[in-house]
């Protein structure tokens, strides 16, 4: 039996996670481009609406002057990483008839899911930002490196915990409604609607485990150029994803067999 060789691996490995790629675009978004523009226009109308309520609740925002852009560069990176995660964590309920093909492994289902999805959420925030920036007319000087910093955490974070999470849904079904639960405060002890340094002393010293502190304070600190987001850590949200990431790997690898046909 001979190797097959290292580079035809990796073109049989792009081409896999491609087609996985359009596969998912024509049965989630159908097969005209309408269905992908209503994907992004979706999301974008959301978080729309909810920043014009907040924005007439709270006049004064704790950074710049315009709430709408401080309520958004707070959900906008909150939204990235639970988008990429919920869908991350059901790669394998999506795509299990075809991971039966030998070309087909779990690690291509979840890099096209979050390929894919990565690019409809990093659209949505810069629709969203963009949009709230020429509408309200509003003079800031974006930080691009930070900015970018901060996506990248907040994909990262996603692709982590839904690696993980995609083992142990499959395992136990009841975690996904457990963790649903769980997530539910997370909106508010996520620093979206005010800033981690207004927060008493106590409390930040249990907040900063939180990561989407992080990651909303590494994206503020791009948009805001006055924002000093000093307590954020890029090596413990990298560190954090990495090892989820690899931990649902080796599980999902381990009982892969059990995951296809009985999971």
């Amino acid at each position: 039996m001979t190797l097959q060789p290292q580079p035809h691996r990796r073109i049989r490995t792009v081409r896999t996670v491609f087609a996985l790629i359009l596969r998912e675009m024509s049965t989630t978004y159908g097969r005209t481009s309408l269905g992908y523009l209503w994907a992004l226009l979706e999301p974008v109308a959301g978080v729309a609406l909810l920043t014009l309520v907040f924005s007439l609740t709270f006049q004064s925002p704790p950074l710049g002057t315009n709430f709408s852009l401080f309520y958004a560069s707070g959900l906008l990176p909150f939204l990235m990483y639970t988008e990429i995660s919920a869908k991350i964590s059901t790669s394998l309920r999506f795509s299990q008839p075809l991971l039966f093909y030998p070309s087909v492994t779990l690690i291509d289902t979840i890099f096209a899911r979050f390929i894919l999805n990565s690019m409809t959420v990093v659209l949505v925030f810069a629709l969203v930002i963009g949009g709230i920036i020429l509408g309200a007319r509003i003079d800031v000087i974006l930080d691009l490196p930070a900015l970018i910093l901060g996506i990248t955490m907040a994909l990262s974070l996603g692709l982590g915990v839904g690696t993980i999470n995609c083992f142990l849904q499959t395992i136990f079904p009841v975690y996904e409604r457990a963790w649903a639960i769980l997530n539910r405060p997370m909106l508010i002890i996520s620093c979206v609607v005010f800033t981690f340094d207004s927060v008493p002393q106590i409390a930040q010293d249990y907040l900063w485990w939180n990561p989407l502190i992080h990651i909303i304070g590494q994206v503020r600190s791009g948009i805001y150029s006055t924002y000093d987001g000093s307590y954020v850590s890029p090596g413990y949200i990298f560190g954090l994803s990495g090892i989820l990431f690899v931990i649902g790997q080796i599980f999902l690898n381990r009982y892969k067999s059990y995951l296809i046909n009985d999971g």
